[in-house]
């Protein structure tokens, strides 16, 4: 699981937590045809995805008000507490590449590996660059990886939540 949490507001450096480890990718070949992945592949899309509503559903229901999407900050991030200065993302497993030291040479050896390669990498380093201007900027980046929200959204509240707490003791 990750839970990346990331503070220090007077550096702009890493700091925080990781959860256990989840196993990697197995090497399986794609299961759709080419028209099937075309098709999935376009109706990806980078706002308001199942994951985020998710989340937000479940925020919600625990009282926590949010903005979504909000563009007065770098990277747009998908969820923020304002209130709190918490500016989450809900990154999928693909094009944010998790457990890329297992996708790399997955994606080197399928169709047009060169170019999914750059993409995600560009994705990697772009999402890098945000949590660090986020810092600067004093802000709290927590990014949680899409199956986690699916599996146990009750468990990624629980992380905001003890962020929450721990930013309350630190201004107090």
């Amino acid at each position: 699981m990750r839970y990346q949490r990331f503070i220090d507001h007077d550096h702009g450096e890493y700091v925080g937590f990781n959860g256990i480890e989840e196993k990697g990718l197995k090497d399986m070949p794609d299961k759709l045809t080419p028209e099937q992945r075309s098709k999935a592949m376009r109706n990806i899309h980078s706002k308001n995805t199942s994951i985020e509503r998710i989340l937000r559903k479940t925020l919600w229901r625990n009282g926590y008000r949010y903005r979504k999407n909000y563009d007065k900050l770098p990277g747009k991030p998908d969820i923020v507490l304002t209130k709190y200065k918490i500016a989450i993302f809900c990154d999928g497993e693909f094009f944010h590449g998790k457990d890329w030291e297992v996708l790399k040479p997955q994606l080197e050896s399928g169709n047009n590996g060169s170019f999914w390669l750059k993409k995600i990498s560009r994705n990697r380093k772009r999402d890098e660059e945000i949590t660090r201007q986020l810092i600067f900027m004093g802000w709290t980046v927590i990014r949680f990886w899409g199956r986690e929200i699916s599996k146990n959204p009750d468990e990624c509240v629980k992380v905001i939540e003890e962020t929450i707490f721990d930013l309350k003791i630190q201004n107090d």
